[in-house]
């Protein structure tokens, strides 16, 4: 995170929230960095456009765990409207973040996102376990740019 961690920040770092299954849940999304294989599956239960429950979990770094942190405990008991405006809000409350940053940032988004589709998806009348969305951007990618920059 940011050298001028808030304190927001820093209690999500020392104590995430919100990290594993949830067995119930709608809607499952997953984003994947095929380049590293690092991934973040999203669970989130739905009550009509209510978010009753959001977890996450993830292989990735530990920058991804407090970004999944604090964006699943901010849309709990939330609407979707009010959950997709978060994703803005939350590059808002992060910060100046280094590129490889901002992709943790952004599976974190795009696995909410898939669990949106998933869900949509099943009410419509689909068989689908989970959705998948494959990141554009890779960490591998940012963490080179980091390199040849400093």
């Amino acid at each position: 995170m940011p050298q001028r961690m808030n304190s927001e920040v820093l209690e999500h770092l020392m104590n995430p929230k919100n990290y594993g299954k949830i067995d119930n849940a709608n809607g499952v999304g997953v984003a994947l960095d095929e380049k590293t294989n690092e991934y973040v599956v999203f669970y989130t239960l739905f009550d009509g456009d209510i978010i009753k429950n959001a977890s996450y979990a993830t292989n990735g770094c530990q920058d991804t765990v407090v970004i999944g942190s604090m964006f699943s405990d901010m849309i709990i008991g939330n609407n979707l409207d009010y959950a997709n405006g978060s994703i803005a809000k939350m590059h808002e409350k992060l910060g100046d973040l280094t590129p490889q940053q901002k992709i943790c940032a952004e599976i974190v988004f795009s696995s909410f996102i898939a669990s949106i589709k998933n869900y949509e998806n099943v009410k419509a009348g689909a068989e689908e376990e989970l959705h998948l969305l494959k990141m554009k951007e890779s960490c591998e990618s940012a963490g080179k740019q980091g390199k040849n920059n400093e």
